[in-house]
């Protein structure tokens, strides 16, 4: 994907000697998280909304220079590099950047997540699956060749979460008859975490717990 279409420049950073009071009024008056500050021509971090209306505001970016947070991406980074820095960063302005520093503009972060919406993974009708399986013990070429084996077509798959030595993968597949594909893990040792309606070995589970319910309360 071609993110640098998707630069804007319409921000111009602060430079550091800029008053405090100048930097409060533009936040004012936009709904970015941060805005770029930049020292003799060069990009150097980004001020906070938050942190800039702490500040006194008949001083200068400069004497708080220690407040800029310095983050970045540069034009050739990935998309998903890119959404991971939003994410890390926790703004919703990411600097990019060129060669020597040089500050080219910004990316947006509703953009870049309109990137990822436009993939197949969420665009495409299929069903989602979620299994977990011991760190050492899972393989993601397993999960996939899993999914293909019951003629799943594959739309995207990632590691979901990891937790006490547990790995979680979701999976959106390009079919919605999950019952073969959720009992083919179950063989290969996956816990599947994801609820399908048309699981029969859940039901059948349920329906032999009613009939014992049942039969003991004779």
């Amino acid at each position: 994907m071609d993110t640098q279409t998707y630069i804007i420049n319409d921000i111009k950073p602060f430079d550091i000697s800029s008053e405090i009071k100048d930097v409060q009024t533009a936040f004012n008056q936009l709904t970015y998280s941060h805005v770029p500050v930049k020292k003799d021509g060069v990009y150097v971090g980004c001020i906070s909304e938050a942190d800039v209306h702490c500040l006194e505001s008949d001083k200068t970016l400069k004497e708080y220079q220690y407040t800029l947070e310095t983050f970045f991406v540069r034009k050739t980074t990935n998309w998903l590099d890119i959404l991971e820095a939003f994410a890390l960063n926790n703004c919703n302005i990411m600097p990019v950047l060129g060669n020597n520093n040089k500050y080219l503009g910004y990316y947006e972060l509703s953009d870049i997540m309109n990137l990822f919406n436009n993939t197949p993974f969420l665009n495409e009708t299929g069903g989602i699956i979620v299994v977990e399986k011991g760190m050492r013990d899972y393989s993601i070429s397993e999960i996939c060749q899993i999914a293909e084996s019951n003629d799943a077509r594959i739309l995207g798959v990632f590691i979901s979460k990891i937790e006490n030595d547990v790995v979680q993968v979701t999976m959106k597949v390009g079919h919605l008859g999950m019952n073969a594909m959720v009992q083919t893990f179950r063989r290969y040792n996956y816990n599947v975490v994801s609820n399908h309606d048309e699981d029969k070995f859940l039901e059948d589970l349920k329906s032999r717990s009613n009939y014992l319910d049942k039969y003991l309360n004779i």
